[in-house]
């Protein structure tokens, strides 16, 4: 497999997700902007969306858009999703909610806002993550197991601290035992590049 990815955007979380279920992957970074991979490839060539993630399975298939991959990721290692008879439709449904209501929810900061603009959307972030926060199981979201979605979520909590953005309680948990996982730490280590693009 291979992912494309752009430091500290939403495609870590398919990074980590990768560590965590023991898949190896080649990375190739993608800058965002440029739209030129790290070996000096047209992106839109490869991707004509532009957008991080991008997995390349082993056969050839390319899956875009970071629900989509870590549902992938979650099918090849059941751990990282959620068991029960409604287990991959809670998945997909937390999934959506982080894609569409928390990430959609920082766009502003990625694209200079400013005053109004900027406190309309840590508003918007923050009614996003309390809702979150009233809904946890903890430690993680679903309870006990580490999955692809606290893996995404981890990351927008990365954001949130970028942008001094306050962090609930039991979310600020979350970020703090995944940070301890070693998939994570791996993850970290390999975009060590502080860019951090949505």
């Amino acid at each position: 497999m291979k992912l494309y990815y752009s430091p500290g955007a939403c495609s870590l979380a398919a990074r980590i997700s990768l560590h965590e279920a023991g898949i190896a992957a080649e990375f190739e970074r993608v800058d965002l902007k440029a739209k030129i991979t790290e070996t000096g490839r047209d992106y839109i060539a490869i991707n004509p969306a532009g957008s991080v993630p991008m997995l390349v399975l082993d056969d050839g298939a390319a899956i875009t858009e970071n629900v989509a991959v870590l549902d992938l990721i979650a099918s090849h290692e059941p751990r990282l999703g959620v068991s029960g008879p409604l287990g991959r439709t809670r998945l997909i449904e937390m999934l959506s909610y982080l894609s569409t209501e928390l990430h959609i929810a920082f766009k502003p900061f990625w694209h200079g806002a400013s005053g109004s603009e900027k406190q309309d959307a840590a508003d918007a972030v923050a009614k996003r993550l309390n809702l979150l926060e009233s809904r946890i199981a903890e430690p993680y979201l679903f309870g006990s197991d580490f999955t692809v979605a606290d893996a995404y979520l981890f990351v927008m909590l990365r954001w949130a601290k970028a942008f001094r953005l306050p962090i609930p309680p039991r979310l600020l948990n979350l970020f703090e035992l995944a940070s301890e996982r070693n998939a994570v730490r791996q993850a970290l280590t390999e975009e060590a590049e502080p860019a951090l693009n949505a």
